[in-house]
This record gives structure tokens, sequence and C-alpha cells, in this order.
């Protein structure tokens, strides 16, 4: 992609970090900030105005701000009032609404749908055509696979919506369903196409519909690889423990929080 500077509208209110670039067609709206050395393709929208735009005079954007280091590519569109970290990346037609904390190095596949008000801890990556309802919570180094889904409304429609709880070092398989205000523990593996319905204890295998803890996910056997799981101990791509190994880098983050105790 070549960056033209064509038909670029940055708001007077808006701050763009050092060594920016931004593709043609893009609009950033008032409050939105984003950091230095980040890349905005073509065609995407950040800080879009929320519904009160269009029907208050005396509107103001709220603040969005985008960390260092994001790609974000074509036709995003990032809404107003979120807070995103450092290292962030989208697919294309990535919709991300109003109040979403994302927190540092995350991945948001295409087509991914993420509504207003969730949060999302470090280092989580949900791949193409995810939706998380609002409301929806997901904790550090946390996977969701295509078209995967948390819900939010137990008798829809209705405006008691519960969002779901997803802790961390959890995998969520393909065309899994995550039933509103369900919590699935850490070191947790959702099979696909589960709904899962009940709370799903820490280190567990669930599956099926409704979805049932199948195991302890730590004595799952696998032909020809062993006990795959924790997952971090064979699997470190873009992890903060590559190249030195999951239990070093932990014994490193306890060994940090002491000292600085």
């Amino acid at each position: 992609m070549k960056f033209n500077g064509r038909n670029i509208r940055i708001g007077a209110r808006a701050r763009i970090g050092r060594n920016v670039r931004i593709g043609d067609n893009v609009a950033i709206y008032d409050g939105v900030e984003i950091g230095d050395d980040s890349i905005v393709c073509n065609d995407c929208v950040l800080g879009e105005p929320l519904s009160t735009y269009y029907s208050d005079q005396h509107y103001e954007n709220p603040r969005t701000v985008i960390g260092r280091g994001a790609c974000i590519r074509s036709h995003a569109i990032l809404y107003a009032g979120c807070e995103i970290g450092e290292g962030f990346s989208t697919g294309h037609r990535v919709t991300i609404r109003e109040g979403t904390v994302i927190g540092n190095h995350c991945s948001i596949g295409t087509m991914t749908d993420i509504q207003g008000y969730v949060r999302i801890g470090n280092y989580c990556r949900l791949h193409s055509n995810v939706h998380l309802a609002q409301g929806s919570r997901i904790d550090d180094f946390v996977f969701f696979y295509p078209f995967s889904v948390m819900t939010n409304d137990p008798w829809p429609p209705s405006t008691d919506l519960q969002g779901g709880y997803v802790k961390s070092f959890t995998q969520v398989g393909v065309h899994a369903v995550i039933l509103p205000g369900i919590v699935v523990g850490a070191n947790c593996l959702v099979g696909a196409n589960s709904v899962v319905s009940k709370a799903v204890p820490d280190f567990s295998l669930a599956s099926g519909d409704p979805a049932r803890v199948v195991m302890d996910i730590r004595n799952y056997v696998a032909m020809g690889k062993g006990r795959p799981y924790p997952w971090m101990q064979r699997f470190d791509r873009g992890m903060p423990w590559e190249g030195i190994g999951f239990e070093q880098w932990m014994t490193m983050q306890q060994q940090s929080t002491e000292v600085s105790l």
C-alpha cells in the first residue's frame, strides 16, 4: 500500500505521534491520540462519534487513545472513547465500539465485531469473525478462534445484559458460544462448536452442546504431542516468553514483582 496522502481528514483536536503513516480516505476525529510509529491503512475511521453526536448540539467527542506501534488495516472503524495499548493490530473491516479497553500487544482479526464497554487484557488474539457482546471481559493471553461468540442477553430482547468473563490463558475454539454471564476459568480449552451454559473451572477441557467438563486439561494426551496443555510451554510466537521459555519468563515476572514490593 502506498501512502499518497489523499482525502485524509484529521480533526483539529486530534494528536498524531511521530512517524505515523496514514493511508488514503481516512477520517480521524477530534479527541483521537495515535502513538508513535503507527500505521493507519486506507479507508479507516478513528474516533467514530457516538450516537448522541446526531442529537446533541454541544456534543464533544470522548478521548480515544491508540498506543504506539499500532497497525490498523483497511476499513477498520474504532469508535470514540476507546483505550488501546501499544503493539495493537487489526485485520480488515474490524469494528470496535465505544468504551472498550484493550491491553498491550493484542490482535483483532478481519470482520471481528467488538461491542461497547468490553475489557480485553494483554497479548490476546481474536481471529477472524469473532463477536464479543457488550460488557464482555477477557483477561490476558486469551485466544478466540474464528466465528466464536460471547453473548450478553439471557432473555432476548431485554435490558438485563450480562457480559461473560474468560480468564487468562484460555483458548476458545471455532464456532464456540459462551452464553450470557458465564465465567470460563483460566487455562481452559473450549472445544469447537461448544455452547457454554455453565461456569467452567480452571484447567478444564469443556466440550459439547451444552458444554460439559470432559477432563482436567493437564491430563489430555494427544498422539505424537504428549501433553500439549498448558499450551504456553510449547507455543511462544509473539509472546513475551519467546526465546526464553514460559517458566523462565514467569520466574522473571515474580522477581520483578518482589523487587517492586
